[in-house]
């Protein structure tokens, strides 16, 4: 799953159809994946997958196996133009949220939900996993099973390994697709997904296939590739499972704050009886749980909805490590068991800022001795802190919120 942390409010989040699979990854699943492009083999890239081959080889993958996963297969400039050049858009968490949570997909999963009730129904009483939960990650992961991606695997990690950004990374990812395909779970020419190695329904990456995959309607394969979803969907529950996931407890509430609340405890956690002490309360079509540890957060701001995420919203961010996506994770799955909409409004008149001003902001966080990365426009996790920092030195709510608003007080400073 590769998705950098995405900011809050205004989201730099990458739209490239790559899929999940359990690690750092820069798509939310919600585009299709393209056909892969392929061209001859280069001689260079032929040296290198027999040096590869003899390094596989030491790792357990026998040569039958090797030789049959890398016939015929080509080099695939697709995915290194996508692992290099990772098309951004700039988007407002409501703009993702409106796609994400849009009511066709609300529709389709409640289709889902009925066409799928008893295997829902086994995996729920399984794994302690809410079904709504599970069909919302297959709802944003493939838009339930239909954009599974059409690259094939072996193909595209072999070329990443070769020439890509994090070659040791898709090196790992290959030997691990050798195993799955030496264990007979999907022949090469089943082993298909998006052009960065996640496959399936519920977009597993190799490695973690290895690990959390599970065989639920026991034909003696974990076959997340094939058109009835059950194995994929059992795997996502087991996965979060794995993590800690609590049953009936929520991912996030949404809720109110009193008049004159101070926004500066953004991102601090408290009991629930301790925040609703603070005056916090539940906002109306939501319900507060008895008892939990919940955390501040403001994803637009402090002038936008306010909301407490619990410990299943961090589970939801093991799957995938971005705010939006976990919001919208917790989102989807209250509204397919009836919840409404948030309550409070989003700044729609906000706009993103530029790439130049998103490197000012970098450049004004360095200067103040808050951020110490790379200056190049892109907002992920490192620049987020530092955001925080600036805003609490300088008597702002530190919601990590990046806006024009915040800039220009930046400027000012």
């Amino acid at each position: 799953m590769f998705i950098r942390a995405a900011t809050l409010g205004l989201v730099m989040i990458s739209l490239a159809g790559c899929g999940s699979a359990f690690a750092n990854r820069s798509g939310s699943g919600v585009e299709a994946t393209r056909l892969a492009t392929t061209t001859p083999r280069p001689a260079a890239f032929d040296r290198w997958i027999d040096g590869f081959r003899a390094r596989a080889l030491t790792q357990g993958i026998e040569a039958r196996t090797f030789d049959r996963a890398f016939s015929g297969i080509g080099y695939n400039e697709d995915s290194l133009r996508r692992d290099a050049h990772q098309p951004e858009f700039t988007r407002p968490i409501w703009a993702y949220l409106d796609s994400a949570v849009s009511d066709t997909r609300i529709e389709n999963g409640r289709a889902m939900l009925r066409d799928h009730a008893s295997t829902l129904a086994a995996i729920e009483a399984r794994y302690n996993v809410e079904r709504e939960v599970v069909v919302a990650i297959w709802g944003l992961e493939s838009s339930y099973g239909q954009l599974r991606g059409t690259t094939p695997i072996i193909e595209s990690l072999a070329t990443l390994s070769y020439e890509g950004r994090r070659t040791a990374f898709f090196e790992q990812q290959l030997v691990a697709a050798l195993r799955i395909l030496q264990a007979g779970d999907v022949a090469p020419a089943g082993m298909v997904g998006s052009w960065a190695g996640a496959m399936g329904h519920t977009q597993f990456i190799p490695t973690s296939y290895l690990e959390y995959a599970v065989d639920f309607n026991g034909d003696g394969r974990r076959d997340i590739w094939a058109d009835d979803p059950t194995d994929a969907l059992a795997s996502a529950a087991a996965y979060l499972s794995r993590f800690g996931w609590t049953r009936g407890q929520p991912a996030l509430v949404e809720v109110r704050l009193p008049r004159g609340f101070d926004t500066q405890q953004a991102g601090q956690r408290r009991t629930v009886q301790e925040w609703a002490a603070a005056g916090l309360q539940a906002q109306p079509g939501n319900r507060m749980p008895a008892s939990g540890e919940a955390t501040l957060m403001f994803p637009a701001g402090a002038n936008g909805p306010a909301l407490l995420t619990f410990s299943n919203f961090r589970v939801i961010k093991r799957y995938n490590n971005a705010d939006a996506y976990a919001i919208a994770i917790a989102h989807l799955a209250d509204r397919l068991r009836g919840g409404g909409t948030f309550v409070g409004n989003w700044p729609r008149d906000d706009r993103p800022l530029t790439a130049g001003e998103r490197e000012e902001l970098q450049r004004v966080l360095s200067r103040s001795g808050h951020y110490s990365g790379e200056i190049d426009g892109r907002v992920g996790s490192g620049t987020l802190s530092a955001v925080r920092d600036w805003q609490a030195a300088n008597g702002m709510a530190p919601d990590g919120y990046v806006s024009l608003a915040l800039l220009e007080r930046m400027r000012r400073q």
